[in-house]
């Protein structure tokens, strides 16, 4: 039967102390009525639901008369409860069950239930107030406890991998130990502990004794921290997993239970992973090259990375993959990019490029992998403009570099974040293995945020592609301007105009890379010419649109180009006019085009060949219409850039010829003759010789001969002679022969580039002058200053020919050099 006493020292935080109590008649309401008695298989036979039963509704009779204060009687002698030895045998009951718990080796049991140890101490602590005893008792055993457990630890003396097996096991049961007693001492920990600020909880107080005395043991720990060395490293040596691999995860779990898990497993896996990966990064860059090693690195962080996933926590996860990279990658940057890079470029290995960019982002590598690759690009396109022999190839080249610079510009080196664990690295294990294609289905999740381009890049490509073009001066230039002067002849074949202006952008953008914008401009308005006077232009809207856009966003100069189409419709009228005048009498019909010789870039011929009389009797009849429309004007004919349409009789069948007014003034002579020498054609046309040289090369040695030559031979030679070739045939009834004035030889190529010489001397005088004049008085180096400023939007002129034009100023006393200073140009007015 429980006593009066218990029920009166129930916890204060009960509002009806005698709820739930039911004596035999001890307790006695005031109506002095029977208590009721409750059926024994009633579902509230237990003393809860029973208490349940017998609570009045609010409201009821019953409730409002059971309110008063009950009367208690007592049976038997009164109980002295605070005698002083009344709660020894609770305490000792305490004691002896803190001692049970904390003893390894001891096969003793509880003295007593869980809830008469939990009850004992509930009275020892909150009615006796005898916690210090318990507290000493506690201190003392938790004490001897942590002793033998280290005691036990230390004559282990293990130092291979298999020490973590006791670690475990002791940790464990510790743990195990503590929460039984945080359980079974609950008022000890919650009432007598927390109400002295001073001190912490039971499990704290457990967790730093242990930590204290057996975690931070030198010796413990020193076996622990060799145990996960000789684990991770027998791994790594033997790539595989090893027997004990399973306990690691229980061994950290431990660890991080009394907050060692950073300064013992977490600093131990890190450092051995340093030394491990400093060691054999210098043991393998001796044995394998460039490529070997990178791939060898690549897969080393692969197998981290999975070892981190099957047995680290999260939170070590980039650590580890960094401190690998780094151990194995620093002081061998810049080896592995000179190496590797090239070759990645050269094959256009996407996959490969992004894979090594990704790995050295991830070690702060990006400005060596920047250094590299600008090396390479300015290397290459150095190459491609010095390659003489394949100058007809510079623009396309050019274009397949630019364009896959640009992919990596855009994809592969764009601005982003440092590399995420776990993300990148999968792309970079594909890249190597498979060289950057993968059919692996895409983790949508997993794609990575959008990315911008980087300037650095952007501006990388440029410096490299300018400073490049320097190589070859003038060259660049002249080959961009003629690679589009083929396009815009052989147009869109089929493709759509987006995509056609997408690629002549993609010239036009190569053509802000150099720095001589004049010959550039010369070039186009040369090649342009021929492409309206010979007709040999796609399309006259391409035409117009690319002179717009040349205006608008690269040189305002190209405006020339809009005299021209005005002057190609002005020609269209007049000679409808002539054709009118003259009426159609005969079925030779002329076609001349009047052009203003300040909008067209070619000079008066020195000598004009000497045309047939019927064609010279046309050209005199037009004379005069002209004259006659427009007095004063003075027309010169270049008949260079002329062409005629013959029909020729072979002896199978007859075919309608299209060729070059020189080419027809030598096939006209052949109506008299079957057989001429060269003198004798030369003689009797009075061509240039280069030019006649080249007509007679295209009637006889190409793909249409016409002619036949005799000696055979590729070049034509004084004492040649040649001949009809009545057994001429092709399937075409009308027939293109070589054009050979739309295409620019090397002798024209050379004088275009000599004029533009003496065009640049004319500036850099014209800009002294301008400049002088402006500020009177210079020293050597501003003049310099000012007149790149001056010229820059056409070309940047050399030292040496400044100095060679400011010189040459001197002399002619536009200025002069101040008398006390040679440094120092004074303008003379």
């Amino acid at each position: 039967m429980t006593d009066v006493f218990t029920l009166l020292t129930l916890p204060v935080s009960s509002k009806n102390a005698f709820a739930t109590y039911r004596g035999s008649g001890a307790v006695k309401d005031r109506s002095d009525s029977p208590p009721r008695k409750t059926p024994r298989l009633n579902t509230d036979s237990d003393s809860a639901s029973a208490s349940r039963s017998r609570q009045p509704s609010a409201g009821s009779t019953e409730n409002r008369e059971n309110t008063g204060p009950l009367s208690l009687s007592l049976i038997g002698a009164p109980i002295q409860p605070h005698h002083e030895h009344y709660y020894d045998q609770d305490s000792a009951l305490v004691k002896r069950s803190i001692r049970v718990l904390l003893s390894r080796n001891n096969k003793d049991t509880l003295p007593a239930t869980y809830d008469k140890i939990y009850n004992a101490c509930r009275a020892v602590i909150c009615v006796a107030k005898k916690g210090d005893g318990i507290s000493q008792s506690f201190k003392l055993e938790l004490e001897r406890c942590i002793g033998e457990l280290a005691q036990e630890l230390v004559s282990e003396g293990k130092s291979e991998v298999e020490y973590i097996l006791p670690i475990i096991e002791v940790c464990a049961w510790f743990e195990k130990q503590v929460t039984l007693l945080e359980s079974l001492l609950a008022y000890f920990d919650r009432k007598y502990l927390l109400d002295r600020s001073s001190s912490s909880g039971l499990r704290q107080i457990c967790y730093e004794q242990f930590s204290l005395r057996v975690l931070e043991d030198a010796t413990i720990q020193g076996w622990v921290r060799k145990s996960i060395e000789e684990w991770v490293t027998w791994e790594r040596q033997n790539n595989s997993e090893h027997p004990l691999r399973p306990h690691i995860p229980q061994l950290i779990s431990r660890l991080s239970h009394h907050g060692k898990y950073e300064t013992i497993f977490e600093d131990t896996y890190l450092t051995c992973t340093e030394n491990f990966y400093l060691a054999e990064s210098e043991e393998k860059a001796k044995e394998l090259a460039p490529i070997d090693f990178l791939n060898y690195t690549l897969q080393r962080i692969k197998d981290e990375i999975q070892r981190s996933k099957d047995v680290l926590p999260h939170s070590i996860w980039h650590k580890v993959e960094d401190m690998v990279m780094r151990s194995l990658l620093m002081g061998r940057l810049e080896w592995i990019v000179n190496s590797v890079l090239p070759q990645f470029m050269k094959t256009m290995d996407v996959g490969r490029l992004q894979a090594l960019y990704e790995l050295f982002v991830n070690v702060d590598g990006q400005q060596v992998v920047l250094a590299g690759f600008r090396s390479y690009v300015l290397e290459t396109v150095k190459r491609i403009v010095t390659d003489v022999e394949r100058d007809e190839e510079m623009v396309d080249r050019f274009l397949k570099l630019k364009a896959f610079t640009d992919t990596l510009l855009t994809e592969t080196f764009a601005e982003s974040e440092p590399i995420p664990l776990m993300g990148p690295l999968s792309s970079i294990n594909t890249s190597v293995n498979r060289a950057g294609s993968s059919n692996e289905p895409m983790d949508v999740d997993a794609l990575p945020p959008p990315k911008k381009v980087n300037r650095k890049w952007n501006d990388t490509i440029r410096d490299a592609f300018s400073a490049s073009f320097k190589a070859r001066r003038n060259k660049p230039a002249e080959m961009i301007a003629k690679y589009l002067d083929k396009e815009m002849r052989k147009g869109q074949k089929g493709k759509a105009d987006s995509v056609f202006e997408k690629e002549l952008d993609a010239v036009l953008e190569l053509s802000r890379f150099t720095e001589d914008r004049d010959v550039f401009r010369t070039f186009y308005h040369r090649q342009l010419a021929r492409r309206l006077l010979l007709q040999k232009s796609a399309s006259d809207d391409f035409e117009k649109a690319m002179l717009k856009k040349l205006k608008e966003q690269y040189d305002p100069e190209f405006s020339m180009g809009d005299h021209m189409f005005n002057d190609l419709s002005l020609s269209r009228d007049t000679m409808r006019e002539y054709l009118a005048h003259i009426g159609k009498t005969t079925n030779q019909q002329l076609n001349a085009m009047v052009l203003q010789s300040s909008f067209w870039p070619f000079s008066a011929k020195k000598s004009e060949a000497f045309l047939p009389p019927d064609m010279q009797n046309e050209l005199s009849k037009f004379t005069a219409f002209y004259k006659s429309k427009h007095q004063g004007h003075k027309l010169d004919w270049e008949h260079s850039l002329g062409t005629a349409t013959l029909k020729g009789q072979f002896k199978n069948e007859a075919k309608e010829l299209q060729v070059s007014l020189y080419q027809a003034l030598v096939l006209l002579l052949f109506n008299e003759e079957t057989e001429l020498t060269f003198a004798d054609i030369k003689e009797r046309t009075r061509i240039e010789d280069g030019e006649l040289r080249r007509t007679l090369q295209s009637l006889s040695l190409g793909k249409k001969r016409v002619l036949k030559k005799q000696p055979t031979g590729k070049d034509v030679k004084d004492d040649d002679s040649f001949i009809f070739n009545a057994d001429f045939t092709d399937p075409a009834y009308r027939i293109h022969i070589n054009s050979i004035q739309v295409k620019e030889t090397p002798e024209e190529s050379k004088k275009t580039q000599s004029l533009i010489e003496t065009d640049r001397k004319h500036v850099l005088d014209a800009a002294i002058v301008r400049v002088m004049k402006a500020k009177k008085e210079l020293h050597n180096e501003q003049l310099k200053t000012g007149i790149i400023d001056a010229v820059k939007s056409h070309f940047v002129p050399s030292v040496q020919l400044i100095k060679e034009r400011i010189d040459a100023m001197v002399e002619e006393e536009y200025i002069k050099r101040r008398h006390d200073d040679n440094n120092v140009f004074i303008y003379l007015a």
